[in-house]
This record gives structure tokens, C-alpha cells and sequence, in this order.
């Protein structure tokens, strides 16, 4: 459609040659009633053409929009916790949502110049030279001076872009904190320290921008500026063949109307080459993440895990993060089938970094970690979740039901079991009481709930995955006595046989665990009963000293 689109600007030119020579000139009756005849029917082609081509582009554009933002978020899911926590959400909404659309823009509208625009000029060209080449090369003078210009300005708006989009990316962090801090700010009288920040990122951002409005407004009158040169050269130039009658009234028109509509579709294309630096510049950003691939990922046509007792033996495992700082040094221990084991210790010690490495959020840096005798990393990732249940400190939920929300860890379970999990949980009847009772929408990150309703929800998840692996990572630190007493009820329900690990803040509710290690620096300080450890002395009966003395 676009090569159509084209060919008739390039006919509708050529046609003014027979329209004044055979009409005005030979008086031609024939020719009276052909060329406008042909004239409308190319407009109407034309338009035809133009119509579904733009429509055609449309929706090329907002399907890479779609189809880039899709991948990008596959992309995030699928990717190591490690490279998540080293990338601030605001640039992944940033990239996500602008650097998308510029790209978006940078295919279709290129698309559409390169095909449309780019061809036209060439057909026009084209026509020039059949009407009069020595004319049609004094007007092409300008072409690459046209072009040196719009590839300066071009590197220009390529380098501008890349550092707005960069801004952008930092005011979509800033704001993306203070939203969530805005209840620190107002206790703390910052609302003005904060003001001044992002308005130091917006300031920025807007000077960036700037910069690039204004290459981008200079290369049009550049483009016209030397257009006109050659217009007024190749004016001249015909003016002195007409002259000597070696050259037609007709044919002059000709040329002159493919120049100035060959002139049209440059500007577009000059505009189109700052569409397109940009596009380059957010595809820099937006490939940058689409090719990062995760470390923590399948074997070459590993298994399913095959979980009969759900032991957990961890055989001299180390860790260390990405810049090298050391978080496990040599850990050992088994997490016996059915059993509970705890880990405690001072902040900072590892116990989190030991709970994360069984769901394989991530790998550790030497020894290995077996279920059942099975080496983690030698078994499919989806497997190995599905065998396991995570009940965090953070209580997790989306701005969606109740329903859906403990069904999260089971997509599609019948009403009746989501009740039982609930039930379970000890959160059925505050459910209950609520306006939609399971149907309610719990808002963002469930602000609609208290704390200990949150944390019940989350416990219904797991009750509701039913797994034989749990792993509870200080599931109670973040509540009030009453509520906490209130949870250790529901936990000991869903850790009734199940392999359970345990971090825990509150020692007091770990005492019963089966078997309490002691993590610090990165090792096993101790291990043994709650009775065992506290007749020992050592690091775990101070510990619990300080928290009874609390």
C-alpha cells in the first residue's frame, strides 16, 4: 500500500506535463477529458492506499508496544532475584511504559518513511530526471546536504534521548519510593526536602528534553532552507533553457511539482531520522534488559523432583552475592522429613540467605543442597516450587479478592477448598464479617486489612498449597503479641506434618522446634533442643536472656 501510495504522488506530478502541453498548449479534445480523469483516479488510489496502510502501521506500532512490554515483563519474572533487587523498579516501569512506546514509534513511523516517504522521493526523483536530467541535477545539489545535516542532528537527538530516557527512569524511582514513603515523609516533616528532590529530576529531565526539541526543531528549516537553494537554482537554471526554447512550459511545470513534492516527503524523512535516534536510544535501554538471562535456570532435560519425605540436607554450602561479600561460609545441616528446624542468630548471620536457596531464588556458590537425595539444581525450578510453601514476614497480597489471594498458590480451587484453607487459617470468620466476605478487594498490598488479617490470608496460601516443604521466614516478626499469639495457633496447624525451616525473631516461639541451629558470620554456631542449647550457655541462651529480659 505504501509503494502505492508512492507511485501515484510520483504519477500525479508527471501528469501536470500532459495536462499542460496536450490541454492549453495542442488543445487536445482526447486529453480534456483523459487527465483529469486520470488525475482522479490516482487521488482516489492514492487515498485508498493511504487509508489502509495508515491503519495497517497503527496497529504494527501498538502490537511491538504490546508485544516489547510482554516480553520485558517475562522477562522480570523469570529473572534472578539478585539482578531484580540490582534494578530499581522505577526504571523497569520506565522502560516498561515510555522506552516501549518510543520504539513503537521508531518501527512503524521508520517503517512507513523508508517505504512510503523514501520511495516517493525516489519516484520523483525519478520523474525530474525524465523530464530534464542536466535540470534535475543542478536541483539535486541539495539532497546530501540534506542529508549530512539531518545525520548531524541526527547523533545530536540520539545522544539527548538516551540521557532524557535516563531521567525518566530516575524520576519513575524517586516517585515510586516517595509514594510509598509518604507516610514517613508527613511524619517527619520532609514534604518539602522531597519536593525539592523531584523537582531537581523533573528540572533535569526537562533540560534533556529540551535540548532535543530544539535539534528536532532545527532540522525542518535547515531541510526548507536548503530545499529553497535548490528550487531557486534549478528556477534559474530553466528560466535560462526556456529562454532558448529548449525546454516546454509543460515539461518545466512537471518538474518544478515533482521538486517541491519530492521536498515533502524529505522533511518527513528528516524528522523520521530524529523518531528513529530516539527509538535507537530506548532500544539501547530496552535490549540491555530483555538480554539479560537468569543464572538460576533449568538443566539441560532435568527431571521433575520427585519429593516421597521432603528431607532437605544441605552439604557445605557457600554463598556469596554479586560483589563478592560472603553470606554462607560452609553450611551443613538436615531439615529432617516431618520435622521442624529453626535457624536463629544475630542480623545479618545468614539465615535468610539459607531459607532462599531452597526454592532456588538462588544458586549457591559451592556444595549443593539435596531434597530427598536429589541435587536442587539438577530438577526442574517449577517442580521444586510446587513442593514447597513460603509464608514471608512481608504479608504479600494483591489488590484483587480474598478469594484470589489464597487461591494464588493454587489457581482455580473450588470455593470449598479456598473456605477450608481459610478455616484452617483462622481467618474464616473475620472473612466473613467483611461487606463481600470472600469477594472483598483487600486494596493495595491489602491496606484494606490489620496486619494479622494480612498474615492469616498468607497462611491460608499455604494451607491451601498444601505442600510438603515449608519454609517460614520470621512469618510473625512484623506483629503484635496478641496477633502473633494469635498466628503461632494457625502455624502449628499448617506445620503438622511437614518439613518445616524456621526463622524466627522471637526465640519464644521456636522452643518447640525439633531442632534450633544457631547461624552467625555465615556458619553454624550451634546446634541442638531448645533445653540443649540453653544448658550449653553459649551464644542461644544469651540470646534468649535478652529476649525474656525484654
Amino acid at each position: 500500500m505504501m509503494a502505492i501510495v508512492a507511485g501515484m504522488t510520483a504519477l500525479l506530478a508527471y501528469l501536470l506535463d500532459p495536462a499542460i502541453n496536450e490541454i492549453f498548449v495542442n488543445r487536445n479534445q482526447t486529453a480534456l477529458w483523459a487527465v483529469p480523469a486520470a488525475v482522479v483516479a490516482s487521488a482516489i488510489v492514492k487515498s485508498v492506499a493511504d487509508y489502509i496502510q495508515s491503519v495497517q502501521m497503527s496497529y504494527v506500532g501498538q502490537r511491538i508496544v504490546a508485544d516489547t512490554q510482554l516480553s520485558l515483563f517475562d522477562n522480570f519474572m523469570r529473572a534472578d532475584l539478585a539482578w531484580i533487587h540490582d534494578i530499581h523498579s522505577g526504571r523497569l516501569i520506565s522502560a516498561f511504559l515510555y522506552d516501549a512506546g518510543l520504539l513503537s514509534d521508531a518501527v512503524s513511523k521508520g517503517v512507513v518513511g523508508l517505504l512510503r516517504d523514501a520511495v516517493s522521493v525516489l519516484m520523483l526523483i525519478g520523474v525530474m530526471y525524465y523530464q530534464n536530467w542536466q535540470l534535475a541535477l543542478v536541483a539535486s545539489v541539495g539532497f546530501p546536504v540534506a542529508a549530512f545535516v539531518m545525520r548531524r542532528l541526527g547523533r545530536k537527538t540520539r545522544k539527548v534521548s538516551g540521557k532524557a530516557q535516563a531521567e525518566t527512569g530516575t524520576l519513575s524511582s524517586l516517585l515510586t519510593e516517595r509514594f510509598d514513603g509518604t507516610r514517613l515523609v508527613k511524619a517527619y516533616g520532609r514534604e518539602a526536602d522531597e519536593l525539592a528532590t523531584v523537582t531537581a529530576s523533573v528540572e533535569r529531565r526537562l533540560g534533556h528534553l529540551m535540548r532535543g526539541v530544539r535539534t528536532k526543531a532545527a532540522t525542518v528549516p535547515l531541510n526548507d532552507a536548503v530545499g529553497a537553494v535548490a528550487i531557486a537554482a534549478a528556477i534559474l537554471y530553466a528560466g535560462l533553457q526556456a529562454q532558448s526554447s529548449e525546454m516546454s512550459f509543460g515539461g518545466f511545470t512537471s518538474f518544478i511539482a515533482a521538486m517541491i513534492m519530492a521536498y515533502q516527503p524529505l522533511r518527513s524523512l528528516s524528522t523520521l531520522n530524529n523518531t528513529w535516534q530516539e527509538g535507537l536510544a530506548a532500544a539501547d535501554r530496552v535490549f540491555a534488559m530483555l538480554d539479560v538471562k537468569p543464572k538460576v535456570a533449568d538443566a539441560p532435560d532435568a527431571p521433575d523432583i520427585a519429593v516421597a519425605r521432603a528431607e532437605i540436607v544441605f552439604e557445605d554450602v557457600h554463598f556469596a552475592y554479586n560483589d563478592g561479600t560472603p553470606a554462607l561460609k560452609g553450611v551443613s545441616l538436615t531439615v529432617p522429613a516431618g520435622k521442624t528446624v529453626a535457624l536463629v542468630g544475630p542480623s545479618g548471620g545468614g539465615k535468610s540467605t539459607t531459607i532462599n536457596l531452597i526454592p532456588r531464588f538462588y544458586d549457591p556458590t559451592g556444595g549443593r543442597i539435596l531434597i530427598d537425595g536429589q541435587d536442587i539444581k539438577g530438577v526442574t525450578l517449577a517442580s521444586l516450587r510446587r513442593a514447597m510453601a513460603l509464608v514471608a514476614q512481608e504479608a504479600t497480597l494483591f489488590d484483587d479478592t480474598i478469594a484470589s489471594n489464597i487461591a494464588y498458590g493454587r489457581p482455580g480451587a473450588p470455593q470449598s477448598q479456598i473456605e477450608a484453607a481459610a478455616r484452617a487459617a483462622a481467618a474464616h470468620d473475620f472473612i466473613m464479617g467483611l461487606p463481600q466476605g470472600y469477594d472483598t478487594v483487600v486494596g493495595e498490598s491489602g491496606v484494606k486489612l490489620s496486619g494479622g488479617q494480612r498474615q492469616r490470608i498468607c497462611i491460608a496460601r499455604a494451607f491451601l498449597r498444601d505442600a510438603p516443604i515449608l519454609l517460614l521466614d520470621e512469618a510473625t516478626s512484623a506483629l503484635d503479641t496478641e496477633s502473633e499469639r494469635q498466628i503461632q495457633a494457625t502455624l502449628r496447624g499448617l506445620m503438622k506434618g511437614r518439613t518445616t525451616l524456621v526463622i524466627a525473631h522471637r526465640l519464644s516461639t521456636i522452643v518447640d522446634a525439633d531442632c534450633i541451629h544457631v547461624v552467625e558470620g555465615g556458619r553454624i554456631a550451634e546446634s541442638g533442643s531448645h533445653d540443649e542449647l540453653i544448658a550449653k550457655g553459649g551464644l542461644y541462651a544469651r540470646l534468649y536472656a535478652q529476649a525474656e529480659a525484654e
